[in-house]
């Protein structure tokens, strides 16, 4: 039998490094005896004494003890759960320097994975205020008996525990200052220990909350949840099995958002995925709109196009518009949405994009323009059939670099595309996310 690998000591005393650069998820880079060393809480051109967490055989991590030297760009954290907390990982660098290092960050993809680079590099989409904009999260929830209370809150960083924190600044402050309430309610519970995660969903007024249930609700347990939800004006859900499971308590919320540049009001479902930032969301529609340059006599296919966040904006100014998505359930609510919007030059088709696509009738048809908005696995399957289909200009959401530059590559060196724009959109302020948009013209 083979020996199990010892796990290797760490120091117990603090060690100097010099930061040289910052890592995708947010944490600064320093050579230690020609090792990479990623260590939270540092920033590049800092001087750091640090106390190693963890040793890998290619890398080793760490954490900051005590910044010696510190960056231009350090601000202090305006959250006091920043470093406990996993929600944000860059809150003690600039808001204007975190734009800087996304933008880096995909440029960088571009370069390394993709070995291509945009003509241009748009300017970058960001808020006035980078706080208070989160309108989706799940919470764990955890009744500590060792502090006598319930913990509500994100998990704490690197690690499954749920962090001990009183509120949140990146969520928006209907429920960011609603923590330790929620948390007074669930101790009240007679299954306080067995409600594992709250799911927030916000639209542009009222909040969800998804309440995951691992026994049932007692009578006088509703009545808790009823008197809460009426004197914070939260819309209780509850979630006692798997996701189809979700049902609300008394009446269903009738959410929907508004994008106020098109006329159109979309309508969803608490557990249907939405853009977590409103702002954001609003400005990235405009200008994946604005680089698709749209005209009535244009043909255009919205792949992975969920309840319709771009397709239905695409229907107000081009001839037709067609849009795919894999959840049969979001391609009902795209269609009701149209509907809703009087939209009549509008198809949609529920089809897996990443499975063989030959039986699909809207395979055979040209579109000229193309929007792509795929998860984070990207949309590399889907890409050699664009061409195929007349597709000159196509417009490429994403929400990592990594996938976006590996399909940029086949575009670019295989699929006969220009890349001639791409920049960021601060979706996801104070953290390492990073949301970027490109525009792919046929060469």
């Amino acid at each position: 039998m083979a020996r199990r690998r010892r796990r290797q000591k760490l120091p117990q005393e603090p060690v100097e490094a010099q930061i040289d650069a910052l890592s995708h998820d947010g944490r600064g880079v320093a050579r230690i005896n020609g090792k990479a060393t990623f260590i939270h809480g540092a920033l590049p051109g800092e001087r750091v004494m640090f106390r190693y967490t963890g040793k890998r055989k290619n890398h080793d991590e760490g954490e900051v003890v005590d910044v010696q030297q510190a960056s231009a760009q350090r601000v202090t954290p305006r959250c006091s759960y920043f470093g406990l907390c996993g929600g944000c990982s860059l809150q003690h660098l600039q808001a204007d320097a975190q734009i800087q290092y996304k933008q880096q960050t995909l440029m960088d993809a571009f370069s390394h994975i993709g070995k291509v680079s945009p003509e241009q590099v748009l300017p970058p989409l960001t808020s006035p205020s980078s706080w208070g904009y989160r309108r989706k999260a799940r919470l764990g929830v955890k009744h500590v008996l060792k502090k006598g209370k319930v913990l509500v809150g994100f998990r704490e960083r690197n690690a499954s525990f749920v962090a001990d924190m009183a509120g949140c600044e990146v969520l928006h402050p209907k429920i960011g200052h609603a923590l330790t309430d929620l948390s007074a309610l669930i101790e009240k519970l007679s299954i306080s220990t067995r409600v594992p995660q709250i799911e927030v969903a916000m639209d542009d007024e009222r909040c969800v909350l998804i309440f995951r249930l691992l026994e049932p609700l007692t009578d006088p347990d509703r009545q808790l949840l009823r008197g809460f939800a009426d004197t914070h004006d939260f819309i209780i859900y509850l979630q006692e099995g798997g996701p189809d499971t979700v049902a609300p308590l008394d009446e269903a919320a009738d959410l929907h958002y508004v994008l106020p540049g098109f006329d159109v009001d979309l309508h969803f479902q608490p557990t249907d995925f939405t853009q977590v930032n409103t702002d954001i969301n609003r400005q990235m529609v405009s200008q994946a709109l604005d680089l698709l340059a749209l005209n009535e006599q244009d043909q255009v296919l919205d792949l992975f196009c969920g309840i319709g966040n771009f397709t239905l904006p695409l229907a107000t100014l081009a001839g037709q518009v067609t849009g795919v998505e894999g959840a049969q359930e979001l391609v009902s609510r795209a269609r009701d949405n149209a509907r809703r919007n009087g939209l009549e030059n509008v198809r949609f088709h529920a089809a897996n994009l990443y499975e063989s696509l030959d039986q699909e009738p809207w395979l055979r048809q040209s579109f000229n323009k193309v929007l792509l908005d795929p998860p984070r696995s990207g949309a590399f399957e889907i890409l050699a059939h664009l061409p195929r289909m007349g597709a000159e200009r196509i417009v490429y959401v994403s929400c990592y670099p990594g996938t976006l530059a590996r399909d940029a590559a086949e575009l670019v060196n295989e699929l006969g595309y220009r890349l001639v724009s791409a920049g960021v959109m601060d979706m996801f302020p104070h953290t390492a996310h990073v949301e970027s948009i490109a525009l792919f013209e046929k060469a």
